[in-house]
């Protein structure tokens, strides 16, 4: 009776271990549950008619994920940032979409095949949560481009919480460290687990409070991608 004393905090240490990597296990589900590209150009179709080339894009984004599953995450960065570099033409949202500020879901920027500097960021962010990158380790960043004298949005990465990120820029290819664009002056920045200040690794605000990322995600669910919270 000794013995079964001693093994029963054992046995529940192991059954609490495992309800624990079975919950992660749900969790990474979630977040990296496969998107059924088939179900995604028919929504597609069914809301903008024939797609012609569009269609070609958006297998090619179906086809850019499946080449990059498992890949390191800097071969990711490096295709996705091209992927979406040369498959969309630069232009403003008041051309794309007769609005000043529009935030368009991956599928639409594919569909128009034109994107504005925040389409670019928002389509290689979703792409590389899909390829399995944390969310924490990216951030839709919101700069001045000093050189346009303009607003301007790009997409940055952190290797580890306090490391010098790496930004992902449409008005350039090549992937460059922060402290190697000083034609960029950073505001803010956010993901989904919250907004955030220049230089801050804590959390300054709640995503639920910025509107246009939840009509953001509310859009790509209805879209047919499963994607949490972001």
């Amino acid at each position: 009776m000794r013995h079964s004393a001693r093994r029963a905090p054992v046995t529940r240490c192991l059954q609490t271990a495992l309800l624990s990597l079975v919950l992660v296990g749900i969790g990474l589900a979630s977040t990296l549950a496969n998107w059924d590209f088939s179900l995604i150009l028919q929504n597609a179709e069914s809301r903008y008619g024939a797609l012609g080339s569009a269609k070609t894009r958006i297998q090619a984004w179906d086809a850019l994920i499946q080449a990059n599953l498992g890949e390191p995450q800097a071969v990711q960065l490096e295709n996705v940032n091209l992927f979406f570099n040369r498959q969309l033409v630069f232009a403003d949202d008041l051309a794309i979409w007769q609005e000043n500020d529009y935030w368009a879901t991956p599928i639409e920027a594919l569909v128009k095949g034109a994107a504005d500097c925040e389409d670019y960021s928002i389509a290689k962010y979703f792409t590389l949560r899909r390829l399995g990158i944390p969310s924490e380790k990216l951030r839709i960043t919101y700069v001045k481009a000093l050189r346009q004298n303009q607003a301007h949005m790009v997409l940055t990465y952190y290797a580890e919480p306090t490391a010098m990120p790496l930004v992902l820029d449409n008005l350039i290819n090549p992937i460059r460290p922060a402290n190697q664009r000083n034609d960029l002056l950073p505001v803010y920045s956010f993901n989904a687990e919250g907004l955030y200040l220049p230089g801050s690794n804590s959390k300054k605000g709640d995503t639920k409070k910025l509107s246009r990322w939840q009509d953001l995600l509310k859009k790509m669910r209805a879209e047919g991608f499963a994607i949490g919270e972001g």
